[in-house]
């Protein structure tokens, strides 16, 4: 879900704020400034030192900040990488809206994942491999998984709106519903096998090539697809 132009999953360890929602107030940059430091040190941690050896008092100490601090933000170890894993998907729906009504979906889910999962540098390559850490260490932590899961859940929610919009009035909303399953799993997948391999950041067996062949395979029965926007 990468996920500007360019938009999601290797953003994910970023601080740029999400500019699908209203300019945010000090207040609420500074809130998610910290939330953001925090979460790049839970990523740094479950990478470098897996879940067991990673608590909520080593991701505080990596962050700068105290314990009661992390507490304040999140209920758990586990919770703390959340606002990473949200942020790409934020973002990689922003890009996919930019499209606009009237663009044929597949192809604006196309361009939207490929831009989105395609590090333009090599802090964003740094950010998929994190994110290639975190999936692994979710295979040994329930928790973990569980975090990466709701993330993925409440994405498809709001895609569901994204793709309506593109798709037109009327588009059938249960062709809506698939569309938004089939482009959230096609990343989710996709990373998921990325992750348990050795394959690089880019070209084949990449996360951008991946998504692309999920996405294709699990769209080819959707209506929508074959009639385009309305």
């Amino acid at each position: 879900m990468q996920a500007g132009g360019r938009g999601a999953y290797p953003r994910t360890v970023s601080n740029r704020p999400d500019t699908t929602a209203a300019t945010p107030s000090l207040t609420q940059r500074r809130k998610a400034a910290t939330q953001l430091d925090i979460a790049r040190a839970a990523a740094e941690l479950f990478t470098e030192d897996g879940p067991d050896g990673t608590t909520a008092e080593s991701i505080a100490q990596r962050a700068g900040v105290a314990l009661r601090t992390f507490y304040r933000y999140f209920r758990s170890k586990q919770d703390a990488v959340a606002p990473l894993l949200a942020g790409g998907a934020d973002r990689w729906r922003e890009s996919l809206a930019a499209a606009g009504p009237g663009v044929p979906l597949p192809a604006a889910l196309e361009d939207s994942i490929t831009a989105s999962l395609t590090p333009a540098d090599e802090a964003e390559a740094e950010g998929l491999r994190w994110t290639r850490g975190l999936l692994r260490a979710s295979a040994e932590d329930p928790a973990l998984r569980a975090v990466w899961y709701r993330v993925n859940q409440e994405s498809e929610e709001r895609l569901r709106e994204v793709l309506a919009t593109l798709a037109g009035p009327g588009a059938d909303p249960l062709e809506v519903r698939l569309a938004a399953a089939a482009a959230t799993d096609a990343i989710r997948v996709a990373l998921e096998s990325w992750a348990e391999s050795d394959a690089p950041v880019e070209g084949p067996g990449s996360p951008a090539a991946l998504a692309l062949r999920c996405l294709r395979e699990l769209t080819g029965g959707v209506k929508l697809w074959e009639l385009g926007p309305a």
